[in-house]
């Protein structure tokens, strides 16, 4: 029953991060959440088809507002992190990747904190720094589901990178790197499917908890509710880096 309400709990939360509330915190929260029930390269697997079928919808209200440059910019970069992500996610043993896991999320806890602060830098833009920013979402994506700190630290540093334009680039670029990681999991042997049929029915839970999110995002206080999530995540960033 507890594994049951902990996967229902991971399907909402990646709905309410693809309809925009939360931003990628609700998501960045799903693996080390799995990871008290689950081996972490199981839990980072499983989590992927959910994020897929998410993205569908993220797309859907985001469709051609995203910046091509930015895209073609930072996607080969991204693709290269992808690949990257997955040996090593495949190579390092189940204590070490949960070790990593709760240090790259307090580092995209601290990307995330600080990020209010990136529009206001002094910037000179430099080619290298989107494929570096590239190729560290793509990398930290694929390990731990935290790919999005370096990725919007870059675009914030952007100019005229409107709201609208800054969402739909990320959401584009994720969703690109999310089926990209498929093959890759496949070919690794990542996936349990077992327990992915398993879990099917939390597919379900996705399109109203996207809903949700859509409807809330304009009657509830953004940072509120990003401090709600970023508190459970620190604690279990903790804990992870510490005492796995």
């Amino acid at each position: 029953m507890g594994e049951m309400i902990l996967f229902a709990i991971v399907g909402v939360l990646v709905g309410f991060s693809k309809g925009g509330l939360g931003g990628p915190v609700p998501v960045a929260l799903t693996v080390p959440l799995m990871t008290f029930i689950i081996d972490p390269q199981i839990a980072v697997a499983l989590v992927l088809p959910l994020l897929i079928f998410a993205d569908i919808f993220a797309l859907y209200f985001y469709w051609r507002q995203w910046d091509r440059h930015y895209i073609a910019l930072m996607m080969a970069p991204g693709l290269i992190g992808v690949v990257l992500g997955a040996l090593v996610l495949h190579a390092i043993d189940a204590v070490t990747l949960k070790r990593v896991i709760g240090g790259l999320t307090l580092l995209a806890l601290a990307f995330k904190v600080a990020s209010d602060r990136f529009a206001s830098l002094a910037y000179q833009p430099r080619t290298w720094h989107g494929y570096f920013a590239g190729w560290a979402s793509g990398f930290g994506s694929t390990l731990a589901n935290v790919g999005a700190p370096p990725f919007t630290a870059y675009l914030l540093l952007q100019p005229k990178m409107t709201p609208r334009r800054f969402v739909g680039t990320t959401t584009l670029f994720f969703a690109v790197m999310n089926l990209t990681k498929v093959p890759g999991f496949i070919a690794l042997g990542l996936f349990d499917y077992d327990r992915l049929l398993s879990i099917a029915w939390v597919f379900l839970l996705i399109p109203p908890a996207v809903l949700i999110a859509r409807t809330l995002i304009n009657h509830i206080n953004q940072q509120v509710f990003e401090l709600l999530m970023m508190v459970p995540l620190a604690v279990l960033s903790i804990y992870l880096l510490l005492f796995s």
